[in-house]
């Protein structure tokens, strides 16, 4: 099969590239590495199946002709973090609903399945636990920013499953729920990254509010596995899926973790989200996916431990300080 991954030189992307080449799939990428990078997808350029395009998800002619090519597209290019979405909430929302519009708007041309990426983050302020595919989405106001990423998401999600219902587009929606591991940045906020880098610095670690926010981590080897198998799955077409390990964790007790694997001595520093964020910042104080569509779908959940999980943040971010700190000790 050939498939098209956009976004595919970022986190998930290069991820799901590697496990699409697994298959034994042809796999083309575009990315414009606003928020990628070309080290991500470096280790894939001499494989014969592999090729990759550094350009926009907005050039229409490019993606029309990447789309033709495809038997599939894996939609994956967004802007993406908390830090980014508050400080840029032009560019999220124009990229968001943009590029979803070429790409949908390309693949209903030929018929070509897509796979949408989505976020746990359209299920907003609902407290209704754990999130069910079909529940209702509760935003904030429009007056706060941290809104416009749900709001954008869900709109891709509409347009995608209207071209469904009304084109006969076969689509799948994909919603991801705190998707970590390595090549993750804490560029934008991701906050595993961010703790594993500050306590290998011997740095404060760094938790907004009080810290008792629960959230539910999976590990992205995991959840790459998952599309891999829905991409492959007839009966998930038209539907909305929730991914991710329903396994929660406080903050604090995420922080407390990392310390504890990365041996620091690390102090743990709160800050409110006004410090971090600026005025008016919301969040949610737990997001617990429901996971029996997905098992009952492909047979499959994200059962990597977060203990594991952590490990190989460190692994791979230790292995990223060496020549850093080689270079520190010939200085």
């Amino acid at each position: 099969m050939n498939v098209l991954i956009t976004g595919g030189a970022g986190f998930i992307g290069s991820h799901l590239a590697e496990r699409c080449l697994a298959e034994r799939w042809r796999v083309a990428v575009l990315d414009d590495l606003s928020t990628g990078a070309f080290e991500n997808i470096a280790h894939l350029r001499t494989k014969p199946s592999f090729s990759y395009r550094i350009e926009s998800v907005f050039n229409e002619p490019l993606v029309g002709e990447l789309v033709d090519c495809a038997d599939m597209v894996f939609h994956l290019a967004a802007a993406v973090g908390v830090k980014l979405i508050v400080d840029s909430p032009v560019r999220t929302i124009e990229t968001n609903v943009h590029g979803t519009e070429v790409v949908l708007r390309c693949a209903a041309k030929k018929g070509k399945p897509v796979m949408l990426a989505s976020t746990s983050e359209v299920y907003g302020k609902s407290t209704r636990l754990p999130f069910r595919e079909s529940d209702d989405l509760v935003l904030g106001p429009t007056n706060i920013g941290r809104w416009s990423y749900a709001a954008s998401k869900a709109l891709d999600e509409w347009l995608a499953l209207a071209y469904w219902r009304e084109r006969g587009l076969p689509v799948t929606v994909l919603r991801f729920f705190n998707t970590v591991g390595p090549r993750q940045t804490g560029r934008y906020g991701m906050v595993l990254p961010t703790f594993v880098r500050q306590a290998l610095r011997g740095e404060p670690l760094t938790i907004h509010e009080t810290g008792e926010q629960r959230r539910c981590f999976s590990y992205v080897g995991d959840v790459v596995e998952a599309l891999v198998r829905l991409a492959q799955t007839p009966a998930a077409i038209g539907e909305i899926v929730n991914i991710g390990n329903d396994r929660e964790v406080t903050i604090n007790a995420l922080a407390a973790l990392v310390r504890e694997i990365t041996g620091s001595p690390s102090s743990l520093e709160h800050k409110s989200y006004e410090e971090v964020y600026g005025l008016g910042f919301e969040d949610m104080e737990r997001r617990v996916p429901c996971l029996q569509k997905l098992e009952r779908l492909v047979h499959y959940r994200p059962a990597t431990s977060l203990e594991a999980i952590v490990r190989r943040v460190v692994d791979y971010q230790w292995v990223r300080r060496m020549p850093e700190q080689a270079l520190a000790v010939a200085v």
